[in-house]
């Protein structure tokens, strides 16, 4: 499988597809039931990922605490307001062990999915949560070692965060996993990463991961650190990553690490063995709705902007449609998706769905599709497939103010795309509620002389503009709020 240095990743909430497969066929779909046609239609679509959420096991205790919790509760009724108890199968994160869940045909029908997708040249990324396991992971009873104590006054000073196991060896308080800014997960247990033993399993549990999929999302990723977990657990710890995706590395070259993180430690990630870290920094300022902080953030060094995952929603986020208006929201995704990275989507994104589908429930709401989303992202997806902009060289433009006083050009935000013997791309964002005029500085040679043809990817629209004038001020840009292009520059 060819690989490219700006890959494009799509995320499916497994048991939710699953569920809906089900209902359409009436017999309980696995794994060995999603249709080859869709794996075709992934393909097509020109992603080289395909992450497959939640297909570990999972256990009865997890399941029921997310069908009592009050609040998780609130929250699934909210979504599915014809919530029914089936629906509730507990979180995706709370696990048991890494086998594949039974109800989806085991370890073996996950073999057989990824030879169907390699067949399409599509690669399989899946979960690894390396901070917690469930409450009903077997270590509790066979290595309770491996997870953070806690004492009866911990219990009763933060209840929240601690929990009283019942264990046939005698009952333990254990500490639920959390991250230091928030009430612990009650359906999860802290390991314990200042132990040389926990770390030790739970490399070799990434090992045994690793030999099933080609890439792994890693949950939390930061929350190991040697600089995080103490601060969390007051225990000193070794870091765990460089050594672990080197011995993963060592068995399978090519194998792929995805970091979750926030904090601004998308750099340290990288630095510890990840391919690729969240870019959630672009994500919260694309949602401020301010080009210039936009525009500052594409400053970075390429070698720190290749490795970010950028992305517009996944399932810890809220939708995209139902979180940028419609117009920003187009303008958001080209900013997004036309960077350098890996370009992750989320299943339901270019239908329009509103609602976020909680990691505990497994059957989506009925949402209508919204028809111009989908041609929106049918045209985007168009644009990613050309090797320019998978595999060219970006760099990030100037804009000049249109005349003097005229501050509307701090709005506009312009990349371009180059390959050698291959076409030339100039994108370019009015990131702004109001009209914005301005000139962009063009970096491609040898424009002076001819006409030349702007054919946008985007739209039935097209431009000639003279070459001598484009080498000398650049090209003028009046344009509305939130308008958007991606021009193919070619000889008329």
């Amino acid at each position: 499988m060819s690989k490219a240095n700006c890959p494009s990743l799509y995320q499916i909430n497994t048991r939710a597809w699953l569920t809906e497969l089900s209902r359409q066929s009436s017999t309980s779909a696995t794994l060995d039931d999603i249709p080859d046609a869709e794996l075709d239609r992934l393909a097509a679509m020109g992603f080289d990922w395909v992450w497959f959420l939640s297909v570990w096991q999972t256990g009865l205790v997890g399941r029921e605490i997310s069908r009592k919790n009050p609040e998780w509760r609130k929250e699934f009724q909210e979504t599915l307001p014809d919530l029914r108890e089936e629906d509730i199968a507990g979180s995706g994160f709370a696990i048991t062990g890494y086998r594949v869940n039974p109800q989806m045909c085991g370890d073996a029908a996950l073999a057989r999915l990824r030879q169907r997708l390699q067949q399409r040249g599509l690669r399989l990324m899946l979960d690894f949560v390396p901070n917690h396991t469930a409450v009903d992971h077997p270590w509790v009873a066979e290595h309770p070692e491996y997870y953070v104590p806690g004492s009866e006054a911990d219990l009763a000073r933060a209840p929240q965060n601690y929990i009283r196991v019942k264990r046939p060896k005698g009952d333990l308080i254990l500490a639920h996993g959390r991250d230091p800014y928030f009430p612990g997960w009650p359906d999860t247990l802290q390991l314990d990463y200042s132990n040389p033993a926990t770390q030790e399993a739970m490399a070799a549990e990434l090992l045994k991961v690793a030999g099933q999929c080609d890439g792994v999302r890693c949950d939390m990723a930061m929350l190991v650190l040697k600089d995080i977990f103490p601060r969390t657990w007051g225990r000193p710890c070794e870091d765990f990553w460089p050594r672990v995706t080197q011995r993963v590395r060592q068995r399978y070259p090519d194998f792929c690490f995805m970091a979750e993180v926030y904090w601004d430690l998308e750099w340290t990630m990288q630095q510890q063995g990840f391919d690729y870290a969240y870019d959630k920094r672009l994500y919260d300022r694309l949602r401020e709705g301010n080009a210039r902080p936009v525009r500052e953030h594409f400053l970075a060094g390429m070698d720190y902007q290749n490795r970010l995952a950028r992305f517009l929603e996944n399932h810890d986020e809220p939708r995209a449609a139902a979180t940028f208006p419609a117009g920003e929201h187009d303008a958001a995704a080209i900013l997004t998706y036309l960077s350098p990275g890996l370009r992750f989507f989320h299943q339901g994104q270019f239908e329009g769905r509103m609602k976020r589908l909680s990691p505990h429930l497994v059957r989506w709401p009925e949402e209508p599709v919204d028809s111009s989303l989908v041609q929106f992202y049918e045209r985007l997806l168009a644009a990613l497939r050309r090797p320019v902009v998978r595999d060219g060289q970006w760099q990030l433009l100037g804009c000049a103010p249109a005349w003097e006083g005229n501050s509307s050009s701090d709005a506009l935000i312009a990349f371009a795309w180059q390959k050698p013997g291959s076409e030339r791309v100039l994108v370019t964002v009015n990131y702004a509620a109001h009209q914005s005029q301005g000139y962009v500085r063009l970096p491609f040679p040898g424009l002076e002389g001819r006409r030349w043809r702007l054919r946008d990817l985007l739209s039935d629209a097209q431009y000639d503009r003279d070459g001598s004038e484009l080498q000398a001020r650049g090209l003028y840009l009046d344009v509305a709020p939130w308008q958007y292009h991606a021009f193919e520059i070619c000889g008329v």
